[in-house]
């Protein structure tokens, strides 16, 4: 699936619209993945197929000159599963990069990022991804085998999902419950 195929998924059109709509109205965003994909869309920059695809645990590095934005470490090792990037908004900054792709991870304003990473990631997702999924384990220079990213411990789930709650915890920093 793609963003960019409104004609044969129509309700890709809808989802953009209320995302900008959403962004418009400060409402805080985050998108993951196609989500991401999907906020650069609406946002009016160009998806499109990346030179590589990405599957697996692959370190991203974090922009280090970004002020007043979401801070990563230097550098961390994230999940990852897609073969499509974005070109950056206007007025987005890049938050980090990986060697296969420039823009993966990005914020616009203050309250909306977007991750082509998966921080959100769990043993058991993995699993569910392997298992559906596991035709996409073409040999590449950026692509896993089900063993490498199965061999993955625990401490390094508990540290991106910890990265994840920092990620939500600063998009809704102003809002009260």
């Amino acid at each position: 699936m793609s963003v960019n195929d409104e004609l044969r998924i129509p309700w890709l059109r809808q989802e953009k619209q209320l995302i900008r709509e959403a962004i418009d109205f400060g409402v805080s965003v985050v998108g993951i993945c196609l989500g991401a994909q999907l906020i650069a869309s609406a946002l009016g920059a160009r998806v499109y197929k990346n030179a590589q695809k990405e599957i697996g645990w692959f370190q991203i590095e974090a922009n280090q000159n970004v002020t007043n934005n979401f801070n990563f470490p230097e550098k961390c090792k994230v999940f990852h599963w897609h073969g499509e990037t974005f070109d950056l908004p206007s007025g987005a900054v890049c938050l980090a990069r990986s060697a296969a792709s420039e823009n993966q991870a990005f914020q616009f304003g203050q309250n909306v990022i977007g991750l082509q990473f998966h921080l959100e990631t769990t043993p058991e997702n993995v699993n569910a991804i392997l298992k559906n999924c596991r035709g996409e384990l073409i040999p590449g220079p950026y692509i896993q085998t089900e063993s490498e990213m199965r061999a993955v411990n625990n401490p390094a789930y508990e540290e991106i999902n910890s990265l994840m709650g920092k990620v939500l915890s600063y998009v809704t920093r102003g809002y009260k419950l």
